[in-house]
């Protein structure tokens, strides 16, 4: 079996030892726990304790032989029906925390919670902030997002997340851009404007996306550092600036 298929079992909540000794019933047929243990390379007790749950799980059943239990592996169609449940019931959960958790937590939340200001880093902190744009302006997509962005970022904006662009299009968000320096790709639903820019300018982007703004700079190697300020007043003051340049140019 592929180390990618493996992968696929692990996603089941089966761990390591589990899919191990699955894999090793399956090899062997009905077979007892010595067997198993030493097909596995596993030890006994473990093996019994790790076939106990996946018998929980309807992946592996047993029968009695003589004084001892055969325990064999379930048809790899039931892994199927394992992965259909987990789906069906994240469903449930993600379901439950749209309608009703998520509101009930936010009623509770402070509105002025030190979570208003958050800080992140690297290329995981770039996706964030671009995950999150795609998905606070997709609400009002012809609205869409402001942006302030210099050449000397621009080449790392979209590394982690190189379908940005893309994505943005499909779900119809627009974007107006204020970009610093020379070059930029043109694409569909933005709009460019042109600021002139020193040698010495240092990278920095900025997304106002309201009630949010996030700023990306970068530090020493080039390395990404994310501050995202969740502020309607800040927000506000960010978006009327931008406007009033825009409309200079």
């Amino acid at each position: 079996m592929t180390t990618k298929a493996i992968a696929a079992l692990r996603h089941l909540d089966l761990d390591e030892r589990q899919v191990k000794t699955y894999l090793a019933l399956l090899k062997l047929g009905p077979a007892s726990i010595r067997d198993i243990a030493a097909e596995s390379g596993i030890n006994r007790g473990s093996t019994y304790e790790t076939l106990k749950q996946l018998a929980t799980k309807g992946v592996v059943s047993y029968f009695p032989k003589g004084k001892r239990r055969v325990f064999q592996a379930e048809d790899p169609d039931r892994l199927l029906n394992l992965a259909e449940s987990k789906q069906q019931a994240l469903k449930q959960a993600v379901d439950q925390l749209r309608s009703e958790i998520i509101p009930s937590l936010k009623q509770t939340q402070s509105p002025l919670s030190p979570g208003n200001v958050r800080f992140y880093e690297g290329d995981d902190g770039i996706e964030l902030v671009l995950r999150d744009l795609l998905e606070s302006t997709a609400k009002d997509p012809e609205r869409g997002y402001s942006v302030i962005s210099t050449k000397s970022l621009r080449e790392h904006l979209y590394r982690p997340f190189p379908n940005f662009t893309r994505e943005r299009i499909k779900r119809g968000i627009k974007v107006r851009v204020l970009a610093m320096g020379e070059g930029g790709d043109e694409a569909e639903l933005a709009e460019r404007k042109w600021l002139p820019a020193g040698t010495a300018s240092d990278a920095s982007y900025i997304a106002i996306y309201p009630p949010k703004v996030a700023m990306i700079s970068l530090a020493a190697q080039n390395y990404p550092v994310v501050v995202i300020i969740d502020s309607a007043a800040i927000a506000y003051t960010q978006q009327l600036l931008f406007d009033t340049l825009w409309g200079l140019i």
